[in-house]
């Protein structure tokens, strides 16, 4: 069964030795004990697990890159991976992208079909070739080449879902209900070593192509070693216009506190919009060099998972409304 960000919380009592602690609007701080931030519910086991890889093996890229693993594979999680809703012709296409802030370096695929971890493929666009992004059949091939298993990624129930779906559409497919549950996951070693990377199977029934914010360096995801990092997840057209996760981090640069860059840059965006924030579905995350972790969105049910050497919770962040 298909898990959306609204039905997830009931599951993680499962999860011995979490707490979840609704309504905290404040950024905190956490020391320089290991740090993993990620948004949504089902983005706590993901942050559990970057927290064992790290441990295990020393390596923050790892880190982030086995954590997102766990969404990507989890069929339950409508909106990631295996298992994602697809586009307006029933193929999933999926996006992603991978951030080293100590060397500034990044990788990024985009309507990428059947290989369930983009999330990798987009760290060996970063560590394998002189480019940043790869889209379509070249991303395809290049997975192929890089030796990843291919992977059916629409389940039978996300099958019937887009066939009802179709069955009611007029000729425009572009009338989609919302999905935009992103798993954009920041992180930070105890030496201050960051990274970041953000995986989507985007919009639900989008028109074939389009890409959202999620592999845009800049919008869906922005690392930078000397500053912090920021994620988000929404409405991808109304994120990258105003490539928020980079405006975030710049934000930070001048001495803003994480929570305080992540409601100025959505306050900014409904200014311009001349919308108030709750028409906008955007959610923000970050973290500094200081350890310092927060964010803001505009959708009250937007949460975000927190986890370091001395607990694993869901935090409920600031609300701009």
């Amino acid at each position: 069964m298909p898990i959306h960000r609204r039905d997830f919380t009931g599951s993680l009592s499962a999860l011995a030795g979490l707490g979840v602690l609704p309504n905290l609007a404040q950024s905190q701080e956490s020391g320089r004990s290991p740090l993993f931030v990620a948004t949504w519910n089902f983005g706590l086991p993901a942050c559990q697990k970057s927290l064992e890889t790290l441990q295990k093996s020393g390596s923050i890229l790892d880190a982030i890159e086995l954590g997102i693993h766990v969404a990507e594979a989890d069929v339950r999680v409508d909106s990631v991976g295996v298992g994602g809703a697809p586009n307006a012709q029933g193929v999933v296409q999926l996006d992603a992208c991978f951030m080293d802030g100590a060397t500034h370096k990044a990788g990024s695929v985009a309507g990428l079909e059947q290989y369930p971890h983009p999330i990798s493929v987009a760290r060996r666009v970063m560590e394998k070739t002189k480019h940043v992004m790869l889209v379509g059949q070249g991303a395809a091939e290049f997975a192929r080449l890089q030796g990843f298993e291919k992977q059916e990624l629409l389940t039978e129930e996300q099958r019937k879902k887009w066939m009802e779906w179709k069955s009611k559409q007029p000729a425009d497919p572009a009338a989609a209900p919302p999905n935009h549950d992103t798993i954009a996951l920041v992180g930070m070693d105890a030496s201050g070593h960051i990274a970041g990377g953000c995986s989507t199977s985007g919009l639900a029934y989008k028109l074939p192509g389009r890409v959202g914010d999620s592999p845009i360096l800049g919008g869906g995801l922005y690392v930078d070693g000397e500053v912090g990092a920021a994620g988000a997840t929404g409405i991808g057209e109304n994120i990258m216009r105003y490539c928020g996760s980079f405006a975030i981090v710049e934000l930070m640069r001048t001495g803003m506190d994480p929570t305080s860059a992540c409601k100025s840059v959505i306050e900014r965006i409904a200014r311009t919009e001349k919308k108030p924030p709750s028409e906008l579905h955007i959610n923000f995350l970050a973290i500094d060099k200081q350890g310092r972790w927060g964010g803001a969105g505009t959708d009250a049910e937007f949460q975000i998972a927190v986890v370091d050497s001395h607990s694993a919770r869901l935090e409920s962040p600031l609300l701009v409304k």
